[in-house]
């Protein structure tokens, strides 16, 4: 076939047709012939990508912080419901538009200010000053270099920087404010009375309404998306060592850490306190400065003892002369050790200021740190060298399961058969966890991870603390289902009845209200109903002794028009019903608002305007930009 195509492909014909190939060839790239694109983005922004890599990122940022904050409280489903994706995903979209606008408006963050930022960051720190060599061990703890870590910085300051300058271009006059403390510390007089809930007549339902309401009602009775796993574990506490150290290899441990068992300096020193009295005057603060310094000045070794009897505000030690006994470096303030560990034997200081007051210090004597002898310390050795043996035992197992499961991911079978570890089960758990390992959060978020989940891998090492981890892979998986109607008859038949329940007492609740509008005496309606008539006057809106959901009512109701009063049924908490009146409203008074307080209302308001105006403006740009979102790669 090659040889009839290089036959009829001869003269000028064939010249142009190889140049028709060259060219498609050269413009468009070869590889475009054996490859095809596959987008992966979750966004696009204009012409920027949102990668499925960096979503993830600030999804698993968002729940780490979400699980150090709330503790036991806290519910890894919520992350997984489709509103809070959007919401993390809309987050990443606005800081983009942000972003863009930065560059197009020629907006940049300067490297002082990233240098400043990073300086005041307290884990970087040494005595409170920023501490190279602490900063760049701390990154390398974190997987990240100076750079990686720098530009982050950057990337967080440039996402602010036309919020700040959209905020600090707001402004907040006195009428603003005037009209807000009028409205927030408004007072209303009212009136109401709770109405108890109706006795039900009518409790028959039957087998065609228990199937209706079923059907309407499917996702109040569902089950759990659930999983069960497989699992290998690895605990340190569980490690069988090899052999117990022998005593050269103790003693040479001991030569080696001799430094850990020095004993710590000691000083024996006396005080003699001068109080000085909380939220002291500085007419105070002078006179016990005056006087320690007299006391100092005038303290010896040989009637130091006879002087804290004497003049010493600590009644704990005066009586023994102020004695303190011995002091290791650390025990007291750091006023108070910076002090003592700087006087040389018998010698007395002068004043030093503490939370108490003033000391005048004199150290009586000095302990130098000694090493502890071998047959002292033998048994902390042979437990210490036991618990390092068995960490590094665990890291080598640890480390080797890692390696066994990531080039088997599909698998625990051949970590299980190489490292001589069981293959262990669970029982079916849903997002919420369960007992003993299930309790774990991490052990739970994994395993109803992208990965591990829908992929069918194997999930990384989870570290589950002091030397104990696990692989898992799910065994089973059970979609969320919904209950057969068999098994939660008895559930809907209860909701029906309290939907009942909740209709007749909001008839009643109309009803009266009705009554009420058309004029007739509040007291006399509560009254028909066997309910107490409350008066509540002034109310403001925060108040603990009224039910929420009475006073929020009662700040919506309109104000009163010709002295009538304003009515309202209201729904509570419980499903009963309660019914309230507005007689008067007055405004704040405006002449109780301090002058702090006014300038702590305009910073508020200013905060709150500039992050409206902020809000506006990336919907500005949104309206400018082509945004197009791949829900289903979230």
């Amino acid at each position: 076939m090659l040889q009839a195509i290089r036959n009829k492909l001869h003269g000028w014909p064939s010249v142009v047709i190889l140049g028709i190939c060259v060219f498609a060839i050269s413009f468009f790239g070869i590889e475009s012939y054996f490859s095809s694109r596959t987008d992966t983005y979750v966004a696009m922004v204009g012409k920027h990508e949102i990668s499925q890599q960096q979503y993830q990122e600030r999804m698993n940022q968002l729940r780490q912080r979400a699980m150090a904050q709330q503790g036991d409280h806290f519910d890894p489903t919520i992350f997984e419901q489709p509103e809070a994706k959007r919401q993390v995903l809309q987050q990443l979209i606005d800081e983009q538009l942000l972003l863009q606008a930065n560059e197009k408006l020629g907006m940049r963050v300067s490297d002082i200010a990233v240098r400043d930022l990073i300086a005041g960051i307290q884990a970087f720190q040494v005595n409170g000053q920023f501490d190279a060599n602490t900063y760049r061990a701390v990154l390398a703890a974190q997987n990240k270099s100076p750079g990686m870590f720098e530009n982050d910085v950057r990337a967080s300051l440039e996402t602010s920087l036309l919020p700040e300058a959209i905020s600090a271009s707001t402004f907040v006059t006195d009428a603003n404010m005037d009209r807000y403390l009028a409205l927030r510390a408004q007072r209303r007089d009212l009136r109401w009375f709770a109405l108890p809930r109706p006795a039900l007549t009518d409790t028959q339902v039957s087998d065609a309404q228990l199937e209706a309401f079923y059907k309407e009602h499917q996702s109040d009775f569902m089950n759990p998306e659930q999983v069960s796993l497989k699992f290998i574990e690895v605990n340190g506490a569980d490690l069988k060592l090899d052999a117990q150290p022998s005593e050269d290899d103790l003693k040479k441990r001991y030569e080696d850490e001799k430094q850990r068992f020095v004993q710590p300096e000691q000083r024996l020193v006396s005080h003699i306190l001068i109080n000085v009295p909380k939220n002291a005057t500085p007419d105070q603060q002078k006179a016990a400065l005056a006087r320690a310094e007299k006391i100092a000045s005038e303290a010896t070794p040989e009637d130091f003892a006879k002087l804290a009897e004497q003049n010493s505000d600590d009644l704990g030690s005066k009586r023994s002369g102020g004695d303190l006994g011995w002091l290791e470096k650390g025990v007291t303030n750091p006023a108070f050790d910076t002090a003592l560990f700087s006087l040389q034997k018998g010698q007395v200081s002068k004043p030093v200021l503490s939370d108490e007051g003033y000391h005048v210090l004199w150290l009586r004597d000095v302990r130098s740190g000694q090493a502890k002898p071998f047959a002292e310390v033998r048994e902390q050795i042979a437990k210490d060298y036991l618990t390092t043996e068995r960490d590094r035992r665990f890291s080598e197992l640890a480390g080797k399961l890692t390696d066994q499961t990531y080039q088997n991911p599909s698998s625990l079978e051949p970590a299980a058969q190489a490292l001589a570890l069981p293959i262990q089960t669970t029982g079916l758990f849903s997002r919420k966890g369960g007992e003993g390992l299930l309790a774990n959060q991490k052990l739970v978020e994994s395993a109803f991870s992208d990965d591990v989940l829908t992929q069918g891998n194997n999930s990384g090492l989870l570290d589950l603390g002091s030397n104990h981890a696990v692989v898992i892979r799910v065994d089973k998986h059970v979609p969320t289902a919904a209950r057969p109607l068999a098994e939660v008859r008895d559930q809907v038949r209860q909701k029906i009845l309290d939907e009942r329940i909740v209709a007749a007492a909001l008839k009643r609740a109309d009803g009266l209200l009705e009554r009420l509008q058309k004029g007739e005496d509040m007291q006399a309606v509560a009254a028909s109903t066997g309910a107490a008539l409350q008066t509540v006057p002034e109310a403001i809106r925060v108040q603990q002794e009224l039910p929420a959901e009475v006073l929020d009512q009662a700040f919506l109701l309109p104000h009163p028009v010709a002295g009538k009063p304003q009515f309202a049924r209201v729904q509570m908490r419980d499903g009963s019903f309660a019914v309230v009146a507005v007689d008067k409203v007055q405004d704040g008074d405006l002449t109780k608002v301090t002058p702090e307080q006014r300038t702590m209302l305009r910073t508020q308001m200013a905060q709150a305007y500039g992050a409206i105006a902020t809000h506006e403006f990336i919907e500005a740009l949104k309206a400018k930009t082509e945004i197009k979102i791949a829900t289903e790669r979230l």
